[in-house]
């Protein structure tokens, strides 16, 4: 009989410890029910006590996720384990998530407390956990570089307060594969009570050898619990991919042995949308979700697929959600075509002002382009115009002239809290001059960090360009997305859209990796 695997998402929350990847209310309740379709089995919702916006973001998840378990992290303290519980009284299903460093480098040079103070923190905070709720996870952070007596010490006694799921992260992505997967199987036998958890694995990819070191930990460790992000999405270099996790197992399911509920169909959509939110770009040579995955530019390879598929592709490219490229919509479609082929996409927009909101910029971009695919449709959505009227930025117009000889100028008409403002400005191009114009009347003094523009939709003059503005201020670092088919129009409302994360001031604490 083959293992159940458990796949336990954490793109809502260490996902969002990317520099500029913090997501609003709305974005992460799009992402946590596209997770629930993609049949995640735990969903980390947040860190309900870094922000009173995270707290909401997790009671917001924990009301409408069913069918998956929503988690909360939480510092192993009092403080954060009963704000997580209280984040998560709505949820059908909830765990608390809680953690503290065990590595001598992180206990003397971060936490500055003794082994012994360690270890009673971490029992002591699984007691308090287990008594709000029946599922409690313990991570000890910088598990893969604590000691190994120490660490089976604190692990015994975490599943003996009644934690029910025991994490050993590799936080900074220190480990190898094989010594990893030695490691775990070495403490589980260590720690008399192990059977009486799941184990888990959480990695980082400073080395770019997350997934391995995950998919060793489960085979060689005995884990039964991955901890991943879609597309990677994480801190540094990242975390675990999901895509990449879940499709070994189920490619090479001969030598794992390992079932994953995932529904893959949704994997593709699931990296569109956390891309798109986040302005975090896939790269084409992306395994599973990048666009050339399944391209075949060698004359070679493409005539071995045209007389046997499985010669050079080892999964169909429709399971894990690729689409033939088709126009889904045009401009003499309905709304409740539209609305339709959004909950097909996996997006429920959560009031009709919303839906009616993203049909009228669909409507407008019909008028502008002949052809309208998915990608098109995801953009419309996570664009800020569609839920302006909660923003303190929003725009309106722009008009820019430039010509070879001359300096470029332009004319950006946005809103302030609701109220009409014009800029205007020279600059290097007509990106450089529209930027300029706003800035030039807000006068935020962010500095720009980065700026990277992708075709939404390939094969057409016609696509929609999608921006991404990177923006730093007093320590702050965001990312804002814009799209449209004039590049420079994406481009100032991205600028926004960083304004407007910018002007969220919510307060944020460093969590586990």
């Amino acid at each position: 009989m083959a293992d159940q695997l458990i796949i336990f998402d954490t793109t809502l929350r260490d996902g969002e410890q990317s520099p500029g990847a913090s997501m609003t209310r709305d974005e992460k309740l799009r992402i946590a029910r596209l997770l629930e379709r993609l049949r995640v089995d735990v969903i980390e919702a947040g860190f309900a006590a870094s922000s009173n916006g995270d707290f909401e973001c997790v009671q917001a998840i924990a009301g409408i996720v069913k069918d998956s378990t929503v988690c909360s992290l939480a510092r192993a303290n009092d403080r954060d384990i009963s704000r997580a519980a209280e984040a998560l009284k709505g949820a059908a299903r909830s765990r608390i998530h809680t953690f503290i460093a065990t590595s001598p480098l992180h206990m003397e040079k971060k936490l500055r407390m003794s082994p012994d103070e360690v270890f009673e923190q971490a029992r002591l905070a699984v007691r308090f956990a287990r008594n709000l709720t029946d599922d409690v996870e313990f991570s000890a952070e910088d598990g893969s570089r604590s000691e190994l007596d120490f660490l089976a010490r604190v692990c015994e006694a975490a599943i003996k307060e009644g934690a029910t799921t025991v994490n050993i992260p590799d936080t900074v992505g220190y480990a190898i594969p094989e010594l990893y997967g030695l490691f775990l199987k070495t403490l589980r036998e260590k720690v008399p009570n192990s059977d009486k958890a799941i184990w888990s694995v959480h990695c980082h990819n400073d080395l770019g050898m997350a997934v391995a070191n995950s998919l060793a930990g489960a085979k060689i460790g005995g884990a039964r619990q991955i901890e991943c992000t879609i597309n990677g999405l994480g801190e540094r270099a990242g975390n675990c991919s999901l895509e990449e996790v879940v499709m070994a197992v189920k490619t090479r399911r001969d030598y794992f042995g390992f079932d994953v509920g995932i529904d893959a169909s949704h994997i593709v959509p699931a990296s569109r949308m956390v891309s798109q939110v986040t302005g975090f770009v896939v790269q084409p040579n992306k395994a599973v979700v990048g666009a050339n995955a399944f391209a075949h530019a060698s004359g070679i390879h493409q005539d071995g697929v045209l007389k046997a598929r499985d010669t050079y592709e080892i999964m169909r490219a429709e399971d894990v959600g690729w689409p033939t490229n088709k126009i889904v919509l045009g401009k003499l479609s309905g709304r409740n075509a539209f609305k339709q082929r959004l909950q097909e996409l996996g997006v429920m927009l959560e009031s009709e002002s919303e839906v009616m909101a993203a049909f009228a910029r669909f409507k407008d971009l019909a008028d502008r382009k002949s052809e309208i695919f998915d990608e098109d449709i995801l953009a419309l959505v996570g664009d800020e115009s569609v839920t302006a009227e909660k923003e303190q930025y929003g725009f309106v117009s722009l008009a820019q002239h430039s010509e070879t000889g001359e300096r470029p100028q332009a004319e950006v008409v946005f809103t302030i809290n609701g109220k009409e403002f014009k800029g205007q400005a020279e600059g290097n191009g007509p990106v450089d001059a529209s930027l300029k114009a706003i800035e030039a009347h807000v006068n935020s003094g962010a500095e720009l960090l980065l700026y990277s523009v992708n075709a939404i939709t390939s094969g057409s003059t016609e696509s929609q360009g999608e921006v991404t503005v990177r923006l730093q201020s007093a320590g702050r670092v965001v990312n804002g997305v814009g799209a449209d088919p004039d590049i420079v129009v994406a481009s100032a409302k991205a600028y926004l859209s960083a304004l407007n994360k910018l002007h969220n001031k919510a307060e944020r604490v460093a969590a586990q990796g």
